[in-house]
């Protein structure tokens, strides 16, 4: 049963009895469903974050920062060992929230989550000119914002407002320093065949943070599945463990 956290900011469903020694933070256009699985013997808790399922959307275009900083409260309710689970895009925030309080979080799990940018390619001359165009009055901007519903990835096209926005904000971001101050372990699983985050680009990851663990899922891909979602609970034991 979903229950309201952070005065109505938050909606997160819990597992397990006592306080909760697992946070655990889903990706993009998902929800708390996909994580509560990933527990074992711990008891957890699995929110929705601000945007998605029943928590309401932030007034503003937060980065992944921002969504660390009103999630943190939360991690003062945790039970030790206090592990932070994130897929995708949760796992950003999770990334964020280690950074940014290490006495806190004491194990960090990552699935699935982009944190090396790929090669970024520069606008095409028809874009460029289309855009600059734009931003001169010359053409309304509904020309511009048909050339983006057309070429954009499919989270931008089903995001609207100010999720468009947050989302724009977070494709831009870069995690280089962040992952660099993380001080707890990191246990990263990913699907063999994740093309969101692919799993060769990942390993520069692990060597930025200062302690990190890959794992590769055979047959997986960047969705929770079944062995996915067996290697992630692995995963958190093993951090609680480690952690203890």
């Amino acid at each position: 049963m979903l229950s309201s956290l952070l005065n109505g900011q938050v909606f997160g469903e819990r597992v397990g009895s006592g306080a909760p020694a697992v946070l655990a933070l889903h990706g993009w256009r998902r929800t708390h469903a996909d994580l509560m699985g990933v527990f074992g013997d711990l008891p957890g808790l699995a929110i929705d974050l601000p945007g998605f399922g029943a928590s309401p959307t932030p007034t503003e275009a937060w980065g992944s920062p921002e969504y660390a900083t009103a999630l943190l409260p939360l991690l003062d309710d945790l039970a030790e060992p206090r592990i932070v689970v994130g897929h995708s895009f949760g796992g950003r925030v999770a990334v964020q929230l280690a950074a940014a309080a290490p006495e806190r979080v004491k194990g960090l799990v990552l699935t699935g989550v982009p944190l090396i940018r790929g090669e970024v390619r520069p606008p095409s001359l028809g874009y460029r000119l289309l855009r600059g165009a734009t931003n001169k009055g010359l053409i309304p901007a509904k020309y511009l914002e048909a050339r983006k519903q057309r070429t954009g990835s499919d989270d931008y096209r089903a995001a609207t407002g100010v999720m468009r926005d947050i989302f724009v904000t977070l494709v831009n971001e870069t995690y280089d320093d962040v992952m660099k101050r993380v001080q707890c372990p990191v246990f990263m699983v990913w699907g063999e065949h994740d093309t969101a985050a692919p799993p060769q680009r990942n390993k520069r990851a692990q060597a930025l943070f200062p302690q990190a663990r890959l794992r590769i899922v055979e047959g997986s891909g960047h969705l929770i599945d079944a062995p996915l979602e067996a290697a992630v609970r692995d995963a958190v034991q093993q951090a609680a463990e480690v952690s203890a």
